[in-house]
């Protein structure tokens, strides 16, 4: 079968097609003919050996895919041949075929599309937890989303107003980005490119701060963040897409009572109840029009290389798919 693997770390360019074998299925498994495949930050890291946990070489990147069930191994119970499904893997999805645990599996509804519906299982599921698990929003409070017009960023806005925000304020780089917010459903839409786009927050919460921020850029926003942060504001850490580190000194947050919270999206998959309830609801809220999922582009699988470039560039909006 046909996938795209690196050998090394580097740049796109170390993305290549290869052909390799379908993988072999074991227990409680099935064979996935892959429709889409969900293309994510997480996967540039992975890319650049610069992930959270360690990457193997060689690799074959993408954990979230859309198919239809080619075969079943032994012990499967819960789907059969030609079923349509999303779900997330550990690795290996930008490829003709993959192997998933039917534990993991969850039915795309027939109104949904596979490029829908793969985009919603990792950044759907992180903006979700983000906002209930990890930041335990409450209603009335006020949400600072940064990336507002990007795949997980694009959610958070929807779901905070869904989970009761008071307000949702959003950042991103172009009037166009911050358009797509408001239209989204953002209250404030700031440009952070701005210098004073720490101002602009707090003059739109009438200088008391906001509750809970989305926070994945690192360097200056992570800093700027936390001091937008009013009393027992809660900043949730799901990236580094700037590539610096910040420091922390944790004495800083105490006198505000404040928490800075990480988020592993892997950690949801070892409790199932939490992945399969959460990911059932985002998708009937797809179904029923509640939440609009904005894919900024559709590519064939050989492309890889070059939507990884676009992505890094900042030159796109929702979520970038590839498709065998």
């Amino acid at each position: 079968m046909k996938a795209i693997q690196f050998k090394e770390y580097g740049a796109p360019s170390v993305l290549e097609k290869v052909d390799v074998d379908r993988p072999e299925l074991e227990q409680g498994e099935v064979l996935l003919k892959v429709h889409a495949i969900g293309v994510n930050y997480a996967d540039t890291a992975r890319r650049e050996g610069a992930y959270v946990v360690p990457t193997p070489l060689p690799f074959i990147p993408g954990a979230e895919v859309a198919g239809v069930v080619e075969e079943v191994g032994e012990g499967v119970s819960r789907v059969g041949k030609g079923d349509r499904v999303v779900t997330l893997i550990g690795s290996g999805g930008y490829a003709e075929y993959v192997k998933a645990n039917e534990s993991t599996l969850i039915p795309i509804p027939n109104e949904v599309t596979d490029e829908t519906a793969v985009a919603l299982p990792l950044q759907g599921l992180t903006a979700y937890h983000i906002l209930t698990t990890m930041g335990r929003l409450e209603k009335g409070e006020t949400v600072l989303v940064h990336a507002a017009a990007g795949g997980v960023g694009s959610l958070a806005v929807q779901l905070a107003k869904h989970f009761g925000a008071g307000k949702v304020i959003a950042t991103a780089s172009t009037d166009e980005k911050l358009n797509l917010a408001r239209d989204l459903g953002a209250d404030y839409a700031i440009n952070y490119t701005n210098p004073m786009w720490r101002e602009e927050v707090m003059e739109a919460t009438d200088g008391r701060g906001v509750d809970v921020a989305l926070e994945m850029a690192g360097g200056d926003i992570f800093h700027e963040t936390v001091k937008c942060m009013r009393g027992f504001g809660r900043v949730v850490v799901y990236g580094v897409a700037s590539g610096e580190p910040p420091q922390m000194y944790p004495s800083g947050l105490m006198n505000r009572n404040l928490s800075v919270i990480g988020f592993f999206l892997p950690q949801i998959m070892k409790k199932p109840v939490l992945f399969e309830k959460s990911l059932n609801h985002l998708l009937k809220m797809v179904k029923t029009g509640e939440l609009k999922l904005t894919v900024g582009g559709v590519f064939d699988l050989e492309e890889a290389a070059h939507v990884h470039e676009v992505m890094q560039a900042r030159k796109t909006k929702g979520k970038l798919v590839l498709k065998p």
